[in-house]
């Protein structure tokens, strides 16, 4: 089984907007920046197996 990096990020980036609102500034960018560079470079056959 493997599981989409995108979705899981997005899911625990939820999660801590709604507990804590006042980090979404941070998870936003943080988000964005991952998203970017796996854009830019790649995700180089980057598999999470369970």
């Amino acid at each position: 089984m493997t599981i989409a990096l995108t979705p899981l990020i997005s899911l625990i980036a939820g999660i801590l907007i709604l507990i804590m609102p006042k980090l979404l500034n941070y998870i936003v960018a943080a988000y964005l920046i991952l998203v970017g560079a796996v854009g830019l470079f790649g995700s180089a056959g980057i598999n999470l197996s369970l």
